[in-house]
């Protein structure tokens, strides 16, 4: 069974290199977040060192799935940084699942904790996107997102083809 949590700050800079696992099979596997392949040694590491910066900083929350053995397998960022005029909302990102924990609840398990959290901070509005049609797009969909628009060629799968995008949002 796999447990979900918060990071703080300092940890995730601890466990940047099992961050950065997941994000390299993530990306490897197809994923479409933010990289493309082949992805260049210690990128996945620069990338999770910014993350847990931003944690330090106040600027986002990170919620682990870690597996049986305490392992990082998913992740999912919670950024509360917004303008002036959108204190009430939250961007959803980096929702990575390793793919040996695929299909097994985990997604839904961080974005439960994640949605958690948002209440918790007063927040009641969440933003997301992701490939449209993707594994992803099916779990918010059955989680209560509601599906606000597609965007065409938004942008490149690891590969290099281009996708679409979904914009999703949930009022909490």
């Amino acid at each position: 069974m796999t447990t979900i949590r918060e990071l703080d700050g300092a940890e995730a800079l601890a466990r940047v290199d099992e961050l950065a696992g997941v994000l390299r099979d993530c990306v490897e596997g197809g994923a479409s977040v933010g990289f493309m392949l082949p992805l260049a040694e210690g990128r996945p590491q620069a990338f999770w060192r910014k993350v847990a910066a931003g944690v330090a900083a106040g600027e986002r929350h990170l919620f682990v799935a870690e597996d049986e053995a305490g392992r990082i397998c998913g992740t999912l960022s919670l950024v509360i940084d917004m303008p002036d005029n959108q204190p009430h909302r939250a961007d959803v990102g980096k929702m990575l699942v390793h793919r040996r924990m695929r299909r097994q609840g985990v997604a839904e398990r961080l974005l439960r904790a994640l949605e958690a959290r948002a209440r918790g901070l007063g927040r009641t509005t969440l933003v997301l996107d992701t490939v449209t049609g993707s594994d992803a797009s099916r779990v918010y969909e059955r989680l209560g997102w509601q599906r606000a628009g597609d965007v065409p060629n938004y942008a490149l799968m690891p590969e290099g083809e281009p996708c679409s995008t979904t914009y999703y949002f949930k009022p909490l």
